[in-house]
């Protein structure tokens, strides 16, 4: 029987791709937070992900000081890739250019700017996380 488990290299460059992620953060007394996020990943650096201060999802994750996130392809052959780890910080907005970053993930460029122009404020907050644990299935690789 092969694995379907994705080297470092390829869950790297598959997390690194466009996909909603979906964040999963503990909660006191609650089941976890699950919700769907835009975030940036690049190769071997932090997990970045933009958010509002003093939402569940940034009360969650300061109270937590970790998370997981899961980014999949729903297309056959079917892919996904977990990462978890320390939120390393989130005390300060992201730069426009970190901003820009994520919002062009997601959105053609003259969007991505106008989105980032109407919402990074002094409420907005960059989590940065360190990948610490991986899990990964790639069913093409049979």
């Amino acid at each position: 029987m092969s694995s379907f488990v994705m080297t470092a290299a390829e869950r790297e460059e598959f997390l690194s791709g466009v996909h909603v992620g979906i964040l999963a953060v503990e909660r006191a007394g609650r089941a976890p937070l699950a919700v769907p996020v835009w975030y940036d990943y690049s190769p071997g650096g932090e997990l970045l992900i933009w958010m509002d201060r003093d939402t569940v999802k940034d009360r969650s994750i300061r109270a937590a000081g970790r998370l997981s996130l899961v980014a999949q392809d729903e297309n056959p052959p079917y892919k996904y890739v977990t990462v978890e780890g320390p939120v390393v910080a989130n005390d300060s907005p992201p730069t426009r250019e970190q901003a820009l970053r994520i919002a062009g993930r997601y959105w053609p460029e003259e969007q991505a700017r106008a989105y980032v122009d109407s919402a990074l404020g002094e409420t907005s907050v960059l989590v940065r996380v360190r990948p610490e644990k991986w899990l990964s299935n790639d069913q093409s690789k049979s």
